[in-house]
């Protein structure tokens, strides 16, 4: 499977050109878009399912989950500082792996993205309706669809503000609840609940700090623990990656990309692991994702808002959570038209996907994704159990896929670099020397790269107990059967 690596693609020059893809993305973007990615729904509602799993140790598993989302992502940045190139991963895996690599990394992106993009702009109606109950759920996704469709042919740099302006919404929210749930414990102000907020409940309330132990089988059959509640954890970082895909179109990535990836990873640490820890003082752990009076399940955020005294959070969380669907369907609709460019230049997609307008943005990749992203909104609409339960299980096993392929890539790309295939000034150069010559260097190297494939192991091993996931697990193997047919069919003519 491997061949030797073909020349660079030109396809993004650092001075401006008609047809070129522009550099444009400023480090302030770059940042907010990386963050607010990983930032979403997961965290202003699922975080009440992985609390539920492990109780406050789950903040053990936001570090551990962290650490590989950090080593994944530095494993990218280090590819991307030496060669800056619109498709990211799917580029490096056709260049210094095989084309057959990049044809799967690429496609496997690209549907990852649509299938969370149909979801997302499928429950947008229900935020809409919080407010305007009388109009129809597909009204709502038509408008999303039409307007961030149209932001996205506007050109990069008005992406780059749309999504730097969502991320600034999504952070404002997640600061508030933080200071506000700071304020109730060190005031001692009293809560809805009755429990005197303090830290110290992680350790007494419901069981302790690791009430449900690594993993155990409760009553009910279904298991949980600190090792079940990895799979919610890792697919809350799901979007991080998105920092690679910009890296062909941002101003000086040498410098940016590396300042970006250091400042994001431990920013979404302190995001996720103090707002979650704040969220357990206040509120107790076995009450968070529970039942109201009313019989529904409210989110965490909702309801320290409520301890805090702001009784109209569920308002303040709708337009929050609005506007985090909105966002993840941008970042969507952006990396998928990248993607389909730059397939299109390996020759791994139709050619006229690699049109470019006069302004540097992939019109027809942003048109193709935007169509296929509608039709298939339909099928959500017409059959949501069937595209919650199956589709979105082909999404989480992707991203999975996704992450494996960036290691193994990031491995390929360093035999590459060491046998003098390297990228711009690495030309030439090879053994050691070349190693050390590289501006961005992945942490241990040589043993990073399978320590975090180890660790995706046994994430998806962990899925197999769980219903939610299960499926993901039969059905990965089946989309990769695809792709791997697809290539062959595609490229049944020429010699990989």
């Amino acid at each position: 499977m491997t061949q030797t690596p073909p020349p660079a693609q030109t396809d993004t020059p650092a001075t401006p050109q008609e047809g070129a893809l522009r550099r444009t993305l400023k480090n302030r973007h770059i940042q907010l878009i990386s963050l607010g990615g990983a930032i979403g729904t997961g965290l202003f509602y699922g975080s009440g399912e992985s609390i539920s799993l492990a109780g406050p140790a789950i903040i053990i598993a936001y570090l551990i989950g962290g650490w590989a989302i950090f080593m994944i992502v530095r494993a990218l940045s280090e590819m991307s500082v030496e060669d800056p190139k619109s498709g990211a991963f799917s580029y490096y895996a056709t260049r210094y792996w095989s084309k057959r690599a990049g044809f799967i990394s690429g496609w496997n992106y690209w549907l990852n993205y649509v299938l969370v993009s149909m979801v997302e702009l499928s429950v947008v109606g229900s935020f809409v309706n919080f407010w305007f109950p009388s109009i129809p759920a597909w009204v709502s996704a038509a408008f999303f669809l039409v307007v961030i469709t149209a932001t996205n042919l506007m050109g990069v740099s008005k992406f780059g503000e749309f999504e730097f302006w969502f991320a600034i919404i999504k952070i404002a929210a997640i600061i508030a609840m933080i200071v506000g749930g700071l304020a109730v414990v060190i005031l001692a102000l009293p809560t809805a609940g009755g429990l005197k907020a303090s830290f110290s409940n992680w350790f007494t309330v419901g069981g302790g700090f690791l009430p449900n132990g690594l993993m155990q089988r409760g009553a009910d059959g279904q298991w949980t623990g600190l090792l079940m509640a990895l799979a919610v954890v890792m697919f809350s970082f799901g979007g991080t990656e998105l920092l690679g895909i910009t890296a062909g179109e941002t101003a000086d990535p040498r410098k940016t990309i590396p300042k970006a990836t250091n400042a994001v990873v431990w920013r979404i640490l302190v995001f996720y692991i103090l707002t979650l820890g704040v969220i357990m003082a206040v509120v107790p752990w076995n009450a968070i994702g529970k039942p109201n009076a009313q019989g529904m399940v409210i989110s965490p955020f909702v309801q320290i808002f409520d301890s805090v005294g702001i009784h109209a959070a569920a308002g303040i969380l709708n337009f929050v959570c609005l506007t985090a669907v909105t966002s993840v369907y941008n970042s969507a609709l952006y990396s998928n038209s990248r993607m389909l460019y730059s397939l299109a230049k390996q020759g791994n997609a139709p050619r006229y996907l690699g049109r470019l307008s006069k302004g540097g943005v992939p019109y027809a990749g942003v048109l193709t994704s935007a169509c296929v992203i509608a039709l298939a909104v339909v099928v959500v609409f017409l059959w949501p159990r069937f595209a919650f339960n199956y589709l979105m299980s082909v999404a989480t096993i992707a991203a999975m896929l996704n992450w494996a392929i960036i290691m193994l890539t990031e491995m390929h790309f360093r035999k590459a670099v060491a046998e003098g295939h390297g990228p711009g000034e690495l030309a030439g150069r090879s053994g050691k020397d070349a190693l050390e010559a590289l501006h961005f260097k992945l942490p241990w190297a040589r043993v990073t790269p399978w320590m975090v494939l180890a660790f995706m192991a046994i994430v998806v091993v962990l899925m197999c107990f769980s219903p939610s996931y299960r499926p993901a697990v039969i059905a990965g193997p089946i989309w990769l059967a695809i792709l791997l047919t697809a290539y062959q069919l595609t490229h049944r003519h020429r010699r990989d």
